[in-house]
């Protein structure tokens, strides 16, 4: 009873200005633990979970280029340009990898920073220019996520430790990945290290990696080869006896399945070369792209 008449005495406006008065402080320690998302936008998936691993949850992240699909020949639609007039920073590959993205950048009147990931990359030069495929390499990867890093910490100033946290930890899983690439590609003799694929998109992992891949087609997938240039593709894998043929997940299979018909080489596998697979894939992150690449290599030539 006591504890009931001692209650009372706290009138109902009393108990409201308490509430209040409670509620007032802890709503600005709520605000505080939810920092402001920063919106970026990537140009293709692979460079977006790179961007991804090193932001975490301080960003709102946007990628042009989903999975599966081909950034060479992509076509910017109205709302990719709506992306990029509200974004504070745009991640591109460079190296002439997206084609179409000055033009889009200006279209879409952004006053966004625009970041270039290969920046400090050691280019490869190719019959018809720079070789962009420079995340084929780990090595390169890792100057990626340092550029990425860098240009976030800039953006945002006040995430720059979460930031920095996060590349570290990134940039440690990736060496682990490198030595273990290094590793499955070396258990496979050398005689058997000749690979044909349908673009010639792996010349840093081979670079990188001690393995020699022929493609038909050039760095990129606008042009479709001739026939000339596929005859030529058949006479040098049958020269080298080329133990299998290679897809890749943004081309059309007719192609390596012409050579591989004439030349008695089998078909490895699929491989991911400019485009992550969709989250339910084989490859859905970068790590996990290297590691599946790399799986259907040694199987394929193993024996």
């Amino acid at each position: 009873m006591r504890r009931n008449r001692e209650t009372s005495l706290v009138s109902p406006s009393r108990r409201r200005l308490l509430v209040a008065g409670a509620l007032a402080l802890v709503a600005p320690r709520v605000r505080a633990e939810t920092p402001p998302h920063l919106p970026a936008v990537a140009s293709f998936s692979i460079l977006g979970d790179l961007v991804a691993e090193v932001g975490g949850r301080r960003l709102d992240l946007a990628t042009i280029v989903g999975p599966d699909s081909d950034a060479h020949v992509y076509q910017p639609t109205p709302k990719d340009g709506k992306r990029l007039a509200g974004a504070r920073i745009v991640f591109v590959n460079g190296l002439g990898f997206e084609g179409w993205i000055d033009r889009l950048i200006a279209a879409s009147r952004t006053k966004a920073t625009v970041a270039t990931a290969s920046r400090g990359v050691t280019p490869r030069k190719d019959i018809e220019g720079l070789d962009p495929h420079a995340w084929q390499s780990v090595a390169n990867a890792k100057i990626y996520v340092a550029n990425i890093r860098d240009a976030l910490v800039d953006a945002d100033p006040e995430a720059a430790e979460v930031f920095r946290a996060n590349a570290e930890a990134y940039l440690e899983r990736l060496g682990a990945l490198d030595a273990e690439i290094k590793a499955a590609i070396e258990a496979i003799p050398k005689s058997r290290r000749r690979v044909v694929s349908t673009h010639d998109a792996f010349g840093y992992f081979a670079a990188r990696y001690g393995l020699e891949f022929i493609a038909p087609e050039g760095v990129s997938t606008e042009a479709e080869p001739s026939a000339r240039d596929v005859a030529r593709i058949i006479d040098a894998a049958r020269a080298h006896k080329v133990a299998a043929i290679f897809l890749e997940n943004i081309i059309d299979p007719r192609l390596a399945q012409r050579i591989a018909a004439e030349t008695g080489a089998k078909i490895g596998g699929t491989l991911y070369s400019d485009a992550l697979s969709a989250r339910g894939g084989p490859a859905p992150g970068y790590i996990e792209m290297m590691r599946y690449n790399v799986k259907q290599l040694t199987t394929a030539l193993a024996s």
